[in-house]
């Protein structure tokens, strides 16, 4: 018998499903991403509308970055103490707010002002669905449901910018502030039908640079900071590149938005292989490849239909680089996940001020083919990071 017991085939256990939650989180990612990722393809059309420059108009992005930084750096902590769903939605219904107020902004300083307060809910909610999606994850699929959260980034590509693109050329831009508002107005709604998991401390809130004392954390915080800083510094003057450098309308800037988004969106078939081989020991190597794409856009900046679809592997790249960075954040103290992943928004949108600040004199004084080589500098400092144990 026990020969017999010895002979019989292991049965692997199924894999469990993803939880039907993830799917409303990667909407409300897809909601805030859509403003965060809008502005620099429509900046062009606002600054013809304001009569005043892109750069100017791309202050607005910085307002937004800078907002969400202290935001996520000051207010996430209590999404540890009050519950993830709760932050969540006033998050939202404050976006829902400042989008409608930046459709109707009649000047610079005001759009500024909108976006500055649109960073601020921007700030608790990224962190609040990034911890809960960590929270909901099965065993064995934490790559998976954050790869399906992580694809809101996609939703904001190629459904959120590029349909926004042609919203600006055939509406007007103050429309697309319009209908992002009315979507985020419709997701902190939804958000009443679900349970995120909430097991709210109910203590006080820990102070905003305690969880920096997380053994591992900072290395993890200066690859964010490296990889996002090229991202945005990149990313918000693609568009004007295209416009202005390569002569194509401001609609043709969907284009290489959803290009980005199939790429970004496509990876999330592969993020089994990060489940199977370790988010540590794919870390440094996505972020090489990433600086690879780098100087590959440096390469072809000139050509149009080369950046469009080189825009796919930027994308698949990038999802990597980022399910990695988010699964290793938020596996270092459960117990601390909202703090944590506040610090990891708060670096994101210092990045996304300090890229387009930065990257603007650069991009104007030497072009995009200087400013790509820069963001591949950056990403290995990054990769660099991401190897420090």
């Amino acid at each position: 018998m026990s020969n017999l017991d010895q002979s019989l085939p292991v049965v692997a256990e199924p894999l469990a499903r993803i939880p039907r939650t993830a799917y409303l989180l990667t909407a409300c990612v897809a909601v805030i991403g859509s403003n965060s990722l809008v502005l620099g393809p429509i900046a062009p059309e606002v600054a013809n509308g304001f009569g005043t420059s892109v750069a100017l108009v791309m202050a607005a992005s910085s307002a937004f970055g800078l907002g969400t930084a202290a935001s996520a750096l000051f207010l996430a902590r209590y999404i540890d103490r009050l519950g993830a769903r709760r932050m969540l939605q006033r998050a939202l219904a404050l976006l829902a707010l400042a989008l409608g107020a930046s459709a109707l902004a009649p000047a610079i300083p005001m759009l500024i002002a909108a976006q500055l307060l649109a960073g601020v809910a921007a700030g608790i909610a990224l962190p609040a669905i990034y911890s809960s999606a960590a929270a909901i994850a099965p065993r064995g699929r934490e790559s998976g449901t954050i790869g399906v959260v992580l694809t809101g980034w996609t939703l904001s590509m190629v459904a959120g910018v590029s349909l926004s693109a042609v919203l600006a050329d055939l509406v007007h831009w103050r429309a697309v502030f319009g209908v992002v508002a009315m979507l985020a107005a419709t997701a902190a709604a939804s958000l009443s039908t679900i349970s995120l998991a909430d097991r709210p401390s109910g203590t006080a809130a820990p102070a905003p640079l305690q969880a920096l004392s997380t053994p591992g954390i900072v290395p993890l915080l200066i690859a964010c900071g490296a990889f996002m800083t090229a991202f945005y510094g990149v990313y918000g003057y693609l568009g004007d590149h295209l416009h202005q450098g390569l002569g194509r309308p401001v609609s043709a800037n969907g284009l290489a938005a959803v290009s980005y988004g199939i790429g970004f969106g496509a990876a999330a078939l592969l993020d089994g292989i990060v489940d199977r081989l370790g988010a540590r020991r794919v870390m440094p190597f996505a972020y090489l490849a990433v600086a690879a794409v780098y100087v590959l856009l440096a390469a072809i900046a000139g050509s149009f239909a080369a950046l469009v679809a080189a825009m796919a592997l930027w994308g698949l790249a990038n999802h990597f680089g980022l399910n990695v960075l988010v699964m290793r954040l938020s596996a270092l103290d459960p117990a601390r996940r909202g703090t944590i992943m506040g610090l990891n928004s708060a670096v994101t949108y210092l990045a996304v001020f300090v890229g387009t600040t930065a990257f603007g004199p650069l991009y104007a004084s030497f072009g995009f083919t200087v400013s790509a080589l820069a963001a591949a500098g950056l990403m290995l400092v990054a990769a660099a990071a991401a190897c420090w144990r």
